[in-house]
């Protein structure tokens, strides 16, 4: 009798742990759409590196602005893709209207480091203005 009661006892123990598996799975199942509704991945932006409504060159603008940059100190053209990245940060200050000071300030925050390494504020304002002279009109 004794025997009975302790397998009695341990399937009811078992059958018990089913049960909470089982409520819990549901709800694990009724959470997995919300979760994959709300993190599904963003639609890819083609214009992920480039700003929206900013002026980008032509091929001939970047030829002209990267000699331009060059001239200015030739480690600020020699990466073609980084030139123009920050060079359309810099037409977009433009665009707003920002003060020359800022212009310039901001030119050499964006340009400097890396290969070209410490920039003063007159190569700022070169900069600022071969962007403006190259493409950002």
């Amino acid at each position: 009798m004794r025997r009975h009661t302790l397998t009695a006892a341990a399937l009811l123990a078992l059958a018990t742990l089913t049960a909470c598996s089982s409520g819990d799975d549901t709800t694990g199942a009724a959470a997995k759409p919300k979760a994959s509704a709300t993190s599904k991945p963003a639609a890819p932006k083609a214009t992920a590196t480039k700003p929206a409504g900013i002026p980008s060159p032509d091929a001939a603008q970047t030829a002209a602005l990267v000699r331009s940059l060059s001239a200015i100190k030739p480690a600020l053209g020699t990466d073609e893709e980084k030139a123009v990245s920050r060079s359309r940060n810099v037409c977009l200050d433009v665009q707003q209207g920002k003060d020359a000071a800022t212009l310039a300030s901001n030119a050499k925050a964006r340009f400097e480091g890396g290969d070209a390494g410490t920039l003063t504020l007159d190569q700022g304002e070169q900069i600022v203005e071969a962007v403006k002279t190259s493409f950002c009109k």
